[in-house]
């Protein structure tokens, strides 16, 4: 198992009546909210809350791209990615990752990824979401419609430009370079790992399939609600006759708290955690598919964007509701290791994205949820797939 610590960077002082007041957290945030003083102390924080992370034990410490959003202040994560590679030592540095339709032109990607691989010594994993339609289409203007095509040739041309080492000429519908010929060059060879961040999509089960890339469902609504969907993927592995289906070719990232015990971690991190699904995930359901972002292979699968849930949302469910229904793992870390095998079993997945810290975690709760899990609950977990 490998186990990855993973931060949202939300902001922390979103105000009590903000779902009230505000239409989105997302893409129309109004920025008098933001407060550059304060965010100057949670930036640091957050930072602290890796390196620690690392410190610990943890397999990798993780970042990723969002835009116009009051949950992430991560609109640039290889910022983030450059500090951490120097101030860790053997931790891996996951970016999760840079949405490829949003860079012009794309070699851009290869070039800074390549620039975090040399510091860190080879420790990166490069993540390459195709991006919300929250992102792409309403912050970045990008063509819904279009948005795929141009996130292929995108990555089509970042794994030319690292795996040939003669310039050569790109001429694309979307990019056309005389001259291809990135410095510095990624220190793995021929490219570092890559990760893909999914949402259901058929093409991107596919896409990964076709480049032995790792599927990784990044998911608020937890565990349990994502079978059916994981249970997609790997029926999408075995109708391809894929080579294998080991469970590194999976990942999930799920929202998880420790205490000493059942009772602490609810008197600990329930404000938290209700502050992040109320005021954090409260977006207007007309961002969350924009027409022509989701494919018609996709939509007649069933699945449905995270962020426009049915039945009113986040906003009406308890802790009780949310530790019931899997969207977090709280508790001892007995309780913690028993859900936590009962996930890593029932998705069959090898790589976990630990969410740890949640809305507005002060960073020594933080930490100390961190330290619980990593030295009460991850060595448990390790040889779950030792085959």
């Amino acid at each position: 198992m490998k186990c990855m610590w993973f931060h949202l960077m939300p902001y922390t002082e979103l105000p009590d009546d903000f779902k009230q007041k505000h239409p989105s957290v997302w893409v129309d945030i109004h920025s008098s909210l933001f407060d550059p003083k304060r965010a100057h102390l949670m930036y640091n924080d957050f930072m602290d809350e890796m390196e620690f992370a690392a410190d610990v034990g943890f397999d990798a410490v993780c970042g990723n791209e969002h835009h116009n959003k009051g949950y992430g202040l991560m609109p640039s994560p290889n910022l983030i990615a450059s500090a951490l590679a120097r101030r860790t030592t053997d931790t891996t540095i996951c970016v999760m990752g840079n949405s490829l339709a949003l860079y012009n032109p794309p070699t851009r990607v290869a070039e800074e990824f390549a620039m975090i691989d040399c510091i860190s010594g080879g420790r990166l994993v490069a993540g390459f979401p195709v991006g919300t339609s929250m992102d792409t289409n309403y912050s970045y203007g990008q063509i819904p419609a279009l948005t795929r095509e141009k996130y292929a040739e995108a990555h089509d041309l970042i794994m030319r430009a690292w795996r040939e080492p003669e310039p050569f000429a790109f001429n694309g519908r979307y990019t056309q370079l005389r001259y291809v010929n990135i410095w510095p060059r990624p220190l793995q060879q021929p490219h570092p790992p890559i990760h893909i961040p999914g949402g259901g999509s058929v093409e991107t089960y596919d896409f990964c399939i076709d480049n032995t890339y790792s599927y990784s469902y990044l998911s608020f609504s937890g565990y349990i609600r994502a079978k059916a969907l994981m249970q997609g993927y790997w029926d999408r592995v075995a109708q391809r006759n894929a080579p294998d289906s080991s469970p590194y070719r999976a990942g999930f990232a799920q929202t998880i708290c420790v205490a000493e015990t059942d009772e602490e971690a609810e008197r600990l991190y329930a404000e938290h955690v209700l502050y992040f699904y109320n005021r954090c995930l409260h977006v207007f359901p007309g961002f969350a598919d924009a027409p022509g972002y989701r494919t018609v292979k996709t939509i007649q699968t069933g699945a449905l964007s995270q962020y426009a849930p049915a039945r009113g949302g986040y906003a009406s469910l308890t802790w009780k509701d949310l530790i019931e229904g899997g969207h977090v793992i709280a508790g001892s870390p007995e309780t913690v290791r028993q859900r936590m095998e009962d996930l890593i079993r029932g998705l069959h997945v090898g790589n976990i994205f630990c969410l740890m810290h949640v809305g507005d975690m002060p960073v020594e709760k933080c930490m100390y949820s961190t330290r619980l899990f990593a030295e009460k609950v991850m060595p448990s977990l390790r040889a779950m797939f030792p085959e």
